[in-house]
């Protein structure tokens, strides 16, 4: 689960989405100006980072980047969460260092009744229970 996996969550995300996002969790911190991006993350060093890719799209390329030149940051999963699949865009996060993609057409494919962390944690936890599938064989 996203909880128990990373302790520490740093949302970066419009004002509006994080009351539904960050209502029940207290490990998620949410950042809802860019400016504040690498202060937060020096502040709470967090596990995992989301950012909304229409949110901060034309800046997270040049943000990633940062985040994994600097050895401070190595450890930290970055997540992007997008509204549509756009194979080129997302071919290039992936090369500068996106680990995972949470696309907003696969959040509406799955039940309406789960909430949308156990979504991410879905998505999460797949990459995960692959690598261990393939070390049990």
């Amino acid at each position: 689960m996203i909880r128990t996996r990373f302790k520490k969550v740093l949302l970066v995300a419009p004002e509006i989405s994080s009351h539904q996002l960050t209502a029940d969790y207290k490990n998620v911190r949410h950042i809802h100006i860019i400016n504040n991006i690498f202060p937060s993350i020096y502040e709470s060093t967090p596990n995992l980072i989301v950012f909304d890719y229409n949110f901060i799209s034309k800046d997270l390329e040049k943000i990633i980047r940062r985040i994994r030149t600097n050895n401070f940051y190595s450890k930290i999963k970055i997540c992007c969460y997008k509204s549509k699949v756009e194979p080129k865009a997302d071919s290039l996060l992936k090369a500068i260092g996106v680990d995972f993609f949470v696309y907003e057409e696969e959040l509406r494919a799955i039940q309406k009744s789960k909430n949308i962390f156990s979504v991410f944690t879905e998505m999460l936890e797949r990459p995960v229970l692959g690598t261990l599938s393939n070390v049990h064989n």
